[in-house]
């Protein structure tokens, strides 16, 4: 049996996320034909396209998935992976639902899959997939800046978006919004500043937040706050590299990485930029001189002790059969997906909290609202006020020096005159939506005794939200 085929058969994505809306649902008292839509996948399109590769023609199979249309467009990224298989979509696509409700971000989940292992191809040959997969939505009507707007995912990046929109402009000539069909391209293709990193800058505000509730951490004995606590990393790719450098800003330390070579660990912490030349010199984490211990089997890294694990890879990571070996005591979801709801139930029964995906990982989502913006109003945030800002506060600052005749130094100065550049702006809205979505998450677990997790919590808001979008569209009494 193939490992992809070997892998669907033993995990049901699409059902472990119905499970968990099924469990949240207890607490709604939405009709049950409305649940039933809700968690439905609304469209699903699965086809495939030949390719030229060498001197010989390769068939590629892909999907792109809408789960809900109770809000337009739906979002999600699209994912280059010789895993990927429909119910790993499907799944994906409700997940973003969720995710894009939690977090007030006013879109219908989508996910897309292309089945390749993109080392096998070469950057022609890559962008010929991607063209031709453009092409293929385009011919559905499965892509466009008011109907499905595609993202960066897992094998995916700026590249890939920059050629999915050149492809959509190519066949939608004089479309004012046509940059609007597809996030996370360059700057230069009207991007957005701090994109790239908004998934893994989410996940820290997501710990940090967290971590700041005293009464929480006291109930799991630690204290209140990121300052000192222990964290293992799965993932150095975008999540998890940029997860872990915020943490350690906010005062976190990092002692374990795991990584599909093997697993490295520290009690005392670990330097992340130096394993990142490591690796870069060695090809591996592995061989890392200052680490205490090293795991050629990634999955021991996962089992070390740490206060928080932040899973930033890929789904199904930590199960019924390693749940009882995680010593962490704050489980920080930055993949989709890695913690099955067997291992989760366990988890929660052991007073152990799991702030989940659909909210940790919402920074990415988020910030493409933020982009999706700035495309549809042809113009960068900040551009119009910067300067005014600038000027209202120099004039303010100039009265109080005259008033009171106090001085301040030229740097003092610049410090308070300045005005918010797009990037600034953008990480403010992202730390906001993060703030503020946790703690209207764990306003709703701590207010209704039989919800235990945050998950819960998170999916009866998200459920209550979508539910009231389909009721306003005049579709359920």
């Amino acid at each position: 049996m193939a490992q992809s085929d070997k892998r669907k058969s033993e995990f049901h994505f699409f059902d472990d996320v119905c499970s968990f809306v099924d469990k949240a649902a207890q607490f709604t008292s939405h009709d049950k034909g409305l649940l039933s839509q809700i968690k439905a996948c609304n469209s699903v399109y699965r086809f495939q396209f030949p390719i030229r590769k060498g001197n010989s023609f390769e068939i590629i199979h892909a999907w792109r998935v809408e789960h809900s249309h109770h809000m337009m467009p739906t979002k999600g990224g699209i994912r280059y992976s010789d895993m990927v298989n429909e119910d790993e979509v499907m799944a994906l696509a409700a997940l973003m639902t969720y995710k894009c409700a939690i977090v007030n971000v006013p879109f219908g989940g989508a996910k897309g899959g292309i089945k390749i292992n993109t080392r096998n191809y070469t950057t022609a040959e890559l962008e010929n997939i991607t063209r031709r997969y453009t092409v293929e939505l385009i011919k559905k009507n499965f892509i466009g800046p008011g109907i499905d707007v595609p993202a960066p995912d897992y094998g995916s990046g700026e590249r890939e978006m920059a050629w999915i929109a050149d492809t959509y402009m190519t066949m939608n000539p004089g479309s004012l919004d046509a940059l609007g069909c597809v996030t996370g391209k360059p700057l230069a293709l009207h991007g957005i500043g701090g994109r790239k990193e908004a998934t893994g800058r989410g996940v820290a505000f997501a710990a940090r937040e967290c971590v700041s509730v005293s009464e929480d951490m006291k109930a799991l004995g630690l204290t209140a706050g990121l300052e000192g606590k222990r964290m293992i990393v799965q993932g150095l790719g975008n999540v998890g590299l940029n997860a872990a450098k915020y943490l350690m800003e906010f005062g976190a330390i990092l002692v374990g990485i795991c990584e599909y070579e093997g697993a490295v660990y520290h009690p005392d912490g670990l330097d992340l930029f130096e394993i990142l030349e490591h690796r870069k010199s060695s090809g591996s984490i592995l061989g890392y001189k200052k680490a205490k211990k090293e795991f050629k089997n990634p999955a021991e890294g996962l089992e070390q002790v740490c206060d928080i694990l932040i899973p930033a890879a890929l789904e199904n990571q930590i199960t019924a059969e390693n749940i009882e070996r995680i010593k962490a005591k704050i489980i920080v979801e930055g993949a989709n997906g890695p913690t099955t709801p067997q291992a989760a139930a366990y988890f929660i029964e052991k007073g152990g909290i799991i702030v989940p995906d659909m909210y940790a990982n919402a920074g990415g989502v988020t910030v493409s609202y933020f982009e999706w913006l700035k495309n549809l109003s042809h113009v960068a945030f900040g551009r119009m006020d910067r300067r005014y800002d600038e000027n209202a506060n120099l004039n303010i600052l100039n009265t109080i020096e005259n008033a009171t005749g106090m001085s301040l130094s030229q740097q003092q100065r610049a410090i308070i005159v300045k005005g918010a550049s797009e990037l600034e702006l953008v990480n403010s809205g992202l730390e906001d939506t993060m703030v503020r979505s946790y703690h209207e998450i764990r306003e709703k677990m701590v207010t209704n005794p039989k919800i235990t997790d945050l998950r819960t919590a998170a999916f009866v808001l998200a459920i209550d939200k979508i539910a009231t979008s389909y009721m306003n569209m005049g579709i359920w009494p």
